[in-house]
């Protein structure tokens, strides 16, 4: 087994997960490559030698820039705001070196498209951080959908709401700023990760309208009130590129929801529902069934189901949040061994930017508008 060395760029919550991704995924999956926890880069020194002698972490910088040309770093993973992503994307290119990159890709979808475009010429590995639909109930749930189980889609119901900003005596921070985060809020933080899951299971959306709100218009900041310039919630209404209908909602604010990830999709030949806050069940209705034997059967996750013997042999035992990021790991390293990138990779980040920048030009003209 050949050792890789990672560099890591973010010290906040996703890189922690990755950090404990990393340091799982060889005993769990056996992979080929051993990934090796190099070096860690956060915004001061202080901050980036502590994180490292607590996570385990080799060597630390506080200049991120010192990470992407140590020619003792093979791959990355960014894991800091969208509005660093453009930078350290294109440092990591030019090194040519391998990039896993936390979504949303960029800050606009002009930005991860010229992301996408840099690092499919530079035919390095590249991925794209969407864990929830790495569970192994949403792997079942394309295979389903796949095979014509519930026949062919005609509609979605899908939301993801969580209720981290519902206090309005929480501060403002990079996320309520456009200059630190982006024009999208809760529409560029939450919306992203179920609109890709709407790509993945359902297809190309052909169109949408869009509608957000910002709640709370101020918080308090350093130096008193300021604005909150991006959206705390919102909707969208879509159509798929094959016929189907549905809508996401997505928010901030939804109080009591911690990670209300959920969709159900119905076919012409039963559905199929999941619920985040249950990863480990999947819900199918198999509309086939006799009358009086029709509703929801729960289906627990398993060794039979995807990815899910790697963790545990026991069904309904579980898997939980850091093991979709093990699953990541593993995908990242095999797209290296390889050479190939697996799904999703920039390009797929980029498909889900588009979605999102179109939902702000519909909100703001008020209006359908078409994905081209």
């Amino acid at each position: 087994m050949s050792e890789l060395r990672i560099g890591l760029i973010g010290a906040g919550y996703m890189g922690k997960a990755h950090t404990v991704g990393f340091q799982g995924v060889a005993a769990i999956f056996e992979t080929v490559l051993r990934p090796v926890c190099e070096m860690i880069a956060t915004s001061t020194a202080e901050g980036a030698a502590e994180h490292a002698r607590r996570w385990g972490w080799h060597r630390s910088t506080g200049d991120w820039r010192e990470l992407v040309a140590d020619p003792h770093v093979d791959a990355i993973v960014i894991a800091t705001p969208p509005r660093t992503h453009l930078d350290m994307v294109m440092a990591c290119i030019a090194a040519g070196k391998p990039v896993f990159c936390e979504k949303p890709l960029g800050a606009s979808a002009d930005e991860s498209l010229r992301m996408t475009e840099a690092v499919e010429r530079a035919r390095l590995p590249n991925m794209i951080g969407f864990n929830y639909i790495r569970t192994p109930a949403s792997q079942l749930a394309r295979q389903i959908i796949a095979s014509g189980e519930i026949g062919d889609v005609i509609q979605v119901t899908a939301e993801h709401v969580e209720d981290y900003l519902h206090d309005p005596a929480l501060p403002a921070s990079w996320r309520t700023r456009i200059a630190t985060g982006t024009e999208a809020g809760a529409l560029g933080d939450v919306a992203p990760h179920i609109v890709n899951a709407c790509l993945r299971l359902v297809g190309p959306i052909a169109s949408l309208v869009a509608d957000t709100q910002i709640v709370h218009a101020r918080r308090d900041g350093p130096d008193g009130q300021e604005a909150v310039e991006n959206d705390d919630q919102g909707q969208m209404l879509l159509r798929f590129a094959n016929g189907a209908t549905g809508s996401i909602s997505f928010s901030r604010m939804a109080a009591g929801r911690k990670m209300g990830y959920t969709y159900r999709i119905t076919g012409t030949r039963g559905a199929i529902a999941f619920d985040q806050e249950d990863q480990n069940a999947l819900w199918l209705y198999d509309a086939a069934r006799e009358p009086s034997r029709r509703g929801f059967q729960k289906l627990l996750m398993g060794p039979a189901h995807p990815d899910y013997l790697a963790f545990n042999q026991g069904v309904g035992h579980g898997t939980g949040y850091n093991d979709q990021i093990i699953i990541e790991a593993r995908d990242f390293l095999q797209a290296i061994s390889t050479g190939e990138s697996v799904w999703p990779t920039f390009r797929d980040g980029y498909e889900v930017d588009r979605i999102i920048e179109a939902a702000l030009l519909s909100n703001r003209e008020r209006r359908w508008v078409t994905i081209d």
